[in-house]
C-alpha cells in the first residue's frame, strides 16, 4: 500500500482539527516578534538535538563534496579549494567581543541566489563572503540558546523569500510578494524582491511600490479581532504594514492607523502584558540597534528578547499566551540545508530572473532562520521538525482564530503552494500536557546608551575594534574528517511534528528503545537511557523519492545496516533492499507509529518488552517517543 501526498495532508488536517477542537481555542493571546538577519546555522548549528553540524543527511554535490565544503577561488586563497563552517571567535581574546558587531555579507536577492548556485548551495564563500560561512556558539548568544532550549525550536523554519528584509516581512503580514501566478494582479505592486520604498517600479519593471493588496491585519480588523502593532519611533523601518497603500492612506484616527502604524511604544506592550490586557494578536517591531541585523549586536538583541519573554511569562495571562520569535532572513549568513521549495513553474513561487543571470528561479521558501515558540504548551527542550516559513505564522493564527469562533479570517492573498505545503505549526503545541514552569534565562548586559538615551552599543564595539572580521582559516581545517570545524554540543531534544531528515533519532516506548546490537540480523530492544546516548539505539531516516510522503528508509548509526522487511537488518551495501517505513505522527501526546509501507504491519514493542512486527488494532494510538540526539561516539 502506498502513501500519497494527499493522505499526508489529510492526516495533518485531521491532527490540526483534533487539536483545535480540544483546546487550541483556549489560547487567548498570540504575540509575533520578528528579529533580523541571522541564519539557523550561524546561530544554532552547534546546538544539540537539532539539524545542525551533526547532520547525517548532509547534501553531497556532483563533485563528490558535501555542502559543508564551500568552493574557494584561487584569488581568495592558494592554500585550499574549500572552506568548512568555522567558528568566528576561534582566535579568542578580543575577537569574542569584535564578532558581535561583524557584518558577514549581503542579504540581497542576487547574492543569495548566486550562493545557492542552482541548488548546489556551495558558493557562499565566492559569491557572498567567507564570513558568511562562519558561526557563533552558545557563549556568544546565551540568551537565544536558553530560550530555544527552554521551549520549542523549529529547525526546519525557512525564510519565505531568498532575498532581503522587506519581501520577507511583507510575506509575514500578507502571504505573498506578487510573483507571477500569485493571487494579486500585476497593478497591485511587486514583484517585491527588494527593499524598494520609492513610489513606482524599478528599472526592471518590478519592485513596484506601494503594495496594494490586503494584509492579514485587514482581515483581522474586518472580523473584529483585537490586534495592535507595538513599535517605537526608532523601528528600523521594519513595520511592513507601512508599505501598503491602505495603511499609508488611512486617516490618523482610523483603526488601521492607530493599530498598525502609530508609535504606541514597546512600553505599552510591557504594560499590557503586566496588566493582562494584551489584544488577541500583538506584533512587535523593535528598535534598529536591538534588531540583531549586522552590525547590530546579538547580545543587544538578546536583551530585548529577554525583556519580551519576561513580559510574556510574568503576565497573569501567560497560561493562555503564545509568543513566536523568528528572524526575517539570513542577513548574508549561509545555511547548509538547501531550501525545500515548490516544483518548477509553480505559480507564485517561480519566475524568470529579472536580472537575466539565473534563468528561471524559485523565489522561496529560502534558507533556514531561527524560530522558537514560547508558551506552556511548548515548554521543555523540544525540536519541531515540520517544514515551515513565515506563512506558517499566518496559518497558525487562522486555525486559532477559527477555533475561537471567528469567520472570514482566512486570507485569500497567500500563494496557494505555500498554504498547502507549509506547516500551520499546530502540531508543535501539546495541549494535553501544559507546563507552566519557566527555564532559567541568563541575565544580559543592558545595551549601551548615550546621554540622549540613544543605543550606541554597536558604535562602541566598532570603535573598540579596528577589525570586526577575523582572519579566515584557509588551509587550517581538516578537510578529511571535518572535526576541526563541525563542532557541536552533545545532548538531545524530544521531537515533535511530522519528521524530516537531518538528525540522529532514538525510538523509545515504555522505557525501551529499538536497538541494533550489532550481533544479530534482527531488530531488538534494550533499556532506554536517561541521556538517550546509546549508539546501538541510534537511527537515521532517509527520504524516498517523495520527501513529503513520510515514507523513509532507516539505517543504523552503529554500522550502517538497513531495516528490512519484518524487522530484518540488511548489510550496509544492500540499501536497495531497505524497507519503506511510513512514520506517522499521531499528535503531541500520542507520539509516532512505524508501519511498513506494504502490508499493514507495525514495528512494535509489546507488553513484555519484545520487539515484533504485527498488525495493530485498537492500540494504534500508543506510539513511540522520538528523541533527536547529538553525540560524537
Amino acid at each position: 500500500m502506498g502513501f500519497s501526498l494527499l493522505s499526508v495532508f489529510a492526516l495533518a488536517s485531521f491532527l490540526a482539527g483534533s487539536a483545535f477542537a480540544g483546546s487550541l481555542k483556549d489560547i487567548e493571546h498570540v504575540v509575533i516578534f520578528m528579529q533580523e538577519n541571522r541564519s539557523w546555522d550561524t546561530y544554532f548549528g552547534t546546538m544539540a538535538g537539532v539539524r545542525g553540524f551533526n547532520d547525517p543527511n548532509v547534501q553531497v554535490n556532483p563533485d563528490g563534496n558535501t555542502v559543508w565544503h564551500q568552493v574557494v577561488e584561487p584569488a581568495q586563497s592558494d592554500k585550499t579549494k574549500a572552506l568548512l563552517p568555522w567558528y568566528l571567535g576561534q582566535q579568542g581574546g578580543d575577537w569574542h567581543d569584535a564578532i558581535q558587531c561583524l557584518t558577514a555579507g549581503s542579504n540581497g536577492y542576487k547574492e543569495n541566489q548566486q550562493s545557492l548556485n542552482n541548488g548546489s548551495n556551495n558558493h557562499w564563500v565566492t559569491k557572498n563572503t567567507p564570513w558568511s560561512w562562519g558561526y557563533l556558539k552558545r557563549q556568544d548568544i546565551p540568551v537565544q540558546y536558553a530560550i530555544a532550549d527552554g521551549w520549542t525550536a523549529g529547525d526546519m523554519y525557512q525564510e519565505s523569500q531568498i532575498t532581503a528584509t522587506n519581501p520577507n516581512r511583507v510575506t509575514l503580514v500578507s502571504g505573498s510578494i506578487n510573483v507571477p501566478g500569485s493571487p494579486q494582479n500585476k497593478d497591485q505592486g511587486g514583484v517585491y524582491i527588494d527593499n524598494n520604498e520609492v513610489p513606482g517600479c524599478d528599472d526592471n519593471g518590478i519592485n513596484c511600490y506601494p503594495l496594494k493588496w490586503k494584509t492579514v491585519y485587514d482581515f483581522y480588523e474586518e472580523a473584529g479581532v483585537s490586534w495592535q502593532l507595538y513599535q517605537d519611533k526608532n523601528n528600523f523601518d521594519d513595520n511592513p504594514l507601512a508599505w501598503f497603500e491602505q495603511f499609508q492612506n488611512a486617516p490618523k484616527e482610523s483603526p488601521l492607523a492607530k493599530k498598525g502604524t502609530s508609535f504606541v511604544g514597546l512600553d505599552a506592550f510591557y504594560k499590557a502584558a503586566a496588566d493582562g490586557t494584551l489584544p488577541e494578536v500583538s506584533f512587535i517591531v523593535g528598535p534598529a540597534e536591538l534588531s540583531e541585523h549586522p552590525p547590530y549586536m546579538p547580545k543587544d538583541g538578546a536583551w530585548l528578547q529577554k525583556k519580551v519573554v519576561d513580559a510574556v511569562t510574568s503576565s497573569p495571562k501567560y497560561n493562555s499566551t503564545l509568543l513566536m520569535i523568528s528572524y526575517d532572513e539570513t542577513g548574508g549568513f549561509g545555511d547548509h540545508v538547501t531550501p525545500f521549495h515548490s516544483p518548477r513553474d509553480t505559480p507564485g513561487d517561480w519566475m524568470e530572473d529579472p536580472l537575466g543571470i539565473f534563468s528561471d528561479i524559485f523565489v522561496g521558501p529560502g534558507f533556514r532562520v531561527p524560530f522558537y515558540m514560547i508558551s506552556p504548551w511548548t515548554r521543555g527542550n523540544r525540536v519541531f521538525t515540520e517544514r515551515a516559513d513565515h506563512n506558517s505564522q499566518i496559518l497558525f493564527v487562522e486555525e486559532w482564530l477559527t477555533a475561537r469562533g471567528y469567520n472570514n479570517i482566512r486570507t485569500d492573498q497567500m500563494v496557494s503552494w505555500r498554504r498547502k505545503h507549509m506547516s500551520n505549526l499546530v502540531n508543535a503545541l501539546d495541549f494535553d500536557h501544559p507546563d507552566y514552569s519557566l527555564p532559567h534565562i541568563p541575565d544580559t548586559d543592558t545595551p549601551d546608551t548615550n546621554s540622549k538615551g540613544d543605543y550606541v552599543g554597536t558604535s562602541n564595539c566598532q570603535s573598540r575594534h579596528a577589525q570586526t572580521r577575523p582572519p579566515v582559516p584557509y588551509g587550517e581545517q581538516d578537510n578529511t574528517t571535518d572535526t576541526n570545524s563541525l563542532w557541536f554540543e552533545e545532548g538531545y531534544k524530544e521531537v515533535i511534528g511530522y519528521l524530516t531528515e537531518g538528525r540522529y533519532l532514538v525510538f523509545e516506548k515504555d522505557g525501551l528503545a529499538i536497538t541494533n546490537t550489532g550481533k544479530t540480523d534482527k531488530l531488538t530492544t534494550s533499556p532506554a537511557t536517561s541521556r538517550h546516548n546509546d549508539k546501538p539505539q541510534r537511527w537515521i531516516i532517509h527520504y524516498n523519492e517523495n520527501e513529503e510522503s513520510q515514507v523513509f528508509t532507516i539505517s543504523s548509526a552503529l554500522d550502517g545496516r538497513w531495516i528490512g522487511s519484518n524487522g530484518a537488518l540488511l548489510p550496509k551495501s544492500q540499501s536497495a533492499g531497505a524497507a519503506q517505513v511510513h512514520i506517522s505522527f499521531l499528535g503531541p501526546s500520542q507520539g509516532y507509529t512505524l508501519q511498513f509501507a506494504g502490508p499493514k504491519q507495525y514495528i512494535d514493542i509489546d507488553g513484555q518488552g519484545v520487539l515484533s512486527v504485527r498488525s495493530r488494532g485498537a492500540d494504534v494510538a500508543s506510539g513511540y517517543k522520538i528523541v533527536s540526539v547529538s553525540y560524537r561516539d
